[in-house]
């Protein structure tokens, strides 16, 4: 069975954008873009909401990103091998290949690919991701947290309260702060919980 593993870098305040959409102070160096290559290798699939996939849609379309470093260019490779779900009510069509579109969120056809997947899937965008907890879908919860305090944007939880478990942790010389937590099933119950 595969895990549903939302993963996002964040700001120390927890804005994955500022109000103004820019991210731009989220981009990771060489030593960070190693363990998100570390992190995304054994992805099979991932999800995504319309705005987190033409943001990453640069990956495969662009030529360009293979050559800005030896990681770049291996995060290109995983991107690009891996399956994509996009669920958007308004893109025609989707650029990129092993991509498929849908329509609704549906949580059953989630915990089914879940049931149905060997390897693990990956949620990425707070939008999306909101849904999945909301659901009691996300096993695990990986975040790169940027060293830079954003005071207000778009919030990297948007959903109920999950009770976390932390696994692991890692400092890098940037100021980045990688954590890694399970889902705590034992604790109140995500699909119950009140506001986060």
């Amino acid at each position: 069975m595969g895990r549903l593993i939302y993963s996002m870098l964040t700001s120390l305040d927890g804005f994955v954008a500022d109000e103004a959409g820019d991210f731009g102070w989220a981009e990771p160096d060489e030593e960070v873009l190693e363990t998100v290559n570390e992190w995304t290798a054994p992805i099979g699939t991932y999800l995504y909401g319309r705005r987190m996939y033409e943001l990453m849609t640069v990956w495969e379309t662009d030529p360009a990103v293979r050559g800005w470093s030896a990681g770049s260019a291996a995060f290109a490779d995983i991107w690009t091998a891996a399956d994509k779900i996009v669920y958007s009510r308004t893109l025609d069509h989707v650029p990129t290949t092993r991509t498929k579109l849908i329509r609704e969120f549906d949580p059953d056809a989630i915990r089914a690919l879940k049931n149905e997947s060997d390897i693990d899937i990956d949620i990425s965008g707070p939008t999306l991701a909101g849904e999945a907890f909301r659901h009691g879908l996300v096993d695990e919860v990986r975040l790169l947290i940027q060293p830079v305090l954003i005071g207000a944007g778009l919030p990297v939880f948007q959903g109920p309260r999950v009770d976390l478990h932390l696994v692991g942790e890692r400092r890098f010389a940037s100021g980045t702060v990688a954590v890694h937590y399970e889902v705590d099933r034992a604790g109140r119950p995500a699909e119950s919980a009140g506001p986060h």
